[in-house]
């Protein structure tokens, strides 16, 4: 861990298992926060389903075993927490009340303790859900189709450590607020704002229908095309005329990505 990083010095434990709440830590450990996660007797389900994912996620993080259902778990946890600057959790909140875990019974055991909860969704946190729902929720999904990442997890873990970062800021400049909640639908709303707007619906000026910003077939796979801007247009224009999906169907990727460079031109060619 390199001590001159923004956050070198600085400790989290991370309780939360699946993905936001690791994400959100291996985001704050690459500014130097040290981060001690601490998982149940079965371990995060993510380590079990994903095992790859969950490397990369902790591999920064120093991993204990803690059985918060047992005393001596519970004497650990409380200890960690004495030592720590954050706490990240992403449990339902009458889980973590049942655990002791509060605003005041946090302050009482630790005054400079920040708290970063995750929370399903700020308005109804006890409702159980996950990244496939809240996408659902606020229009993300079409028809059958799976979502190809998931938007409402990592964009909440950016929430996350974002959060924890301005309550740390705070606390130093002496400001009294110790708790945050980040709602993973919230999270995922903000995501939802071109569909809200139409810009990638049916239609819609981001939506494949404008020739300067779609996807063409190639001779041996696609490129996306993002020529937007008027310069950009004008530049396409000028090689493709009016048929840029014939234009791109006689090139192929090596052809397509050495073009870009030459006219410099937002252009990348991906396989089929």
């Amino acid at each position: 861990m390199q001590d001159d990083l923004p956050l070198s010095g600085l400790r989290a434990i991370c309780m939360a298992i699946n993905v936001p709440g690791p994400a959100a830590a291996a985001i704050l450990a690459a500014q130097g926060m040290e981060i001690i996660k601490i998982e149940p007797p079965a371990g995060d389900l993510t380590g079990h389903a994903m095992p790859g994912w969950y490397a990369e996620l902790n591999r920064a993080a120093t991993v204990e075993t803690v059985d918060l259902r047992s005393e001596d778990g519970t004497a650990r946890f409380h200890e960690l927490l004495r030592g720590a600057d954050l706490l990240i959790s992403s449990h339902r909140r009458t889980a973590l009340a049942r655990l002791g875990i509060t605003v005041p019974e946090l302050a009482a055991l630790n005054p400079a303790l920040c708290w970063v909860e995750i929370v399903g969704d700020t308005q109804a946190p006890d409702v159980p859900g996950h990244d496939l729902t809240y996408q659902a929720a606020v229009g993300l999904l079409q028809g059958e189709a799976m979502p190809r990442t998931l938007i409402a997890d990592l964009a909440g873990a950016e929430a996350a450590a974002g959060a924890a970062a301005a309550l740390l800021l705070g606390r130093e400049r002496g400001r009294p607020g110790r708790h945050a909640a980040v709602g993973l639908r919230q999270a995922a709303e903000r995501f939802a704002a071109p569909v809200r707007h139409r810009a990638t619906v049916a239609g819609g000026i981001l939506s494949g229908a404008r020739p300067e910003y779609a996807i063409y077939p190639l001779a041996d796979g696609h490129v996306a095309c993002a020529a937007f801007e008027p310069h950009f247009k004008a530049r396409l224009d000028a090689l493709a005329g009016d048929d840029p999906a014939g234009f791109f169907a006689a090139l192929t990727m090596a052809e397509c990505r050495a073009l870009a460079e030459a006219e410099d031109l937002p252009l990348e060619p991906f396989g089929a």
